[in-house]
């Protein structure tokens, strides 16, 4: 016997969205109605000419504990061990260092969990809800994530793993700009209240893109 979804709305206030162009919006994830701070900053045009070096399968979607003492350590080595120079990416280095740092005094949490990747292929492409706490991500190249406003989500439907045309009420995804920083609520629980998002389709378009990822 199907049981029935639970209205969502009725129990808790709809979530909102925070953006701004400046870096002290990520501090606004910590209101318990916003589930996406979101920091719309211009391109890094150091960066931009160290990631256009990298291909599409150079660096594998790995997990990896860090901390805010230990990030630019703990990125060094994911570079040396899939075979690339930490020395050529100075750039990016101290950025996701200074990123790592917005994340800790937004969070005050001491331990994270990263990634670094590259891809040319679609990764999640159905709309979902992260099983994270939180999640900061940053997309350095290439088309950034996608993601629904509230009442663009029927969250039952999502509870139900319907089809992305059952997912969205109306309209179409907003999505990250290159470089943006957003921080998102996940939904561990699933109790219907994180940001549904997915990945950008790029399959056969030659696009690559440079991801960074920072849980707790």
């Amino acid at each position: 016997m199907l049981q029935a979804t639970p209205d969502y709305s009725s129990i808790i206030p709809a979530p909102s969205h925070a953006l701004a162009s400046t870096s002290n919006i990520l501090n606004e994830i910590i209101n318990p109605h916003v589930n996406l701070a979101l920091w719309q900053r211009p391109n890094q045009r150091e960066i931009s000419r160290e990631v256009a070096t990298l291909q599409g399968s150079q660096l594998l979607d790995v997990r990896r504990p860090t901390s805010l003492a230990s990030i630019d350590t703990d990125v060094c080595e994911l570079l040396q061990l899939q075979g690339i120079a930490p020395a050529n990416f100075e750039n990016l280095r101290a950025d996701i260092a200074q990123l790592t740092q917005l994340m800790h005094g937004s969070t005050q949490k001491r331990n994270f969990i990263f990634r670094l990747l590259t891809t040319d292929r679609d990764d999640c492409r159905r709309f979902h809800l992260d099983r994270t706490r939180l999640r900061m991500m940053c997309t350095y190249r290439g088309p950034g994530s996608e993601w629904l406003t509230d009442s663009q989500v029927d969250r039952g439907a999502l509870a139900r793993g319907e089809p992305n045309e059952a997912v969205i009420r109306f309209g179409e995804p907003s999505h990250f700009g290159t470089f943006w920083v957003g921080i998102l609520k996940g939904d561990p629980g699933n109790v219907g209240t994180g940001l549904v998002h997915r990945s950008p389709p790029i399959t056969g378009s030659g696009q690559v893109r440079v991801l960074f990822c920072l849980d707790c």
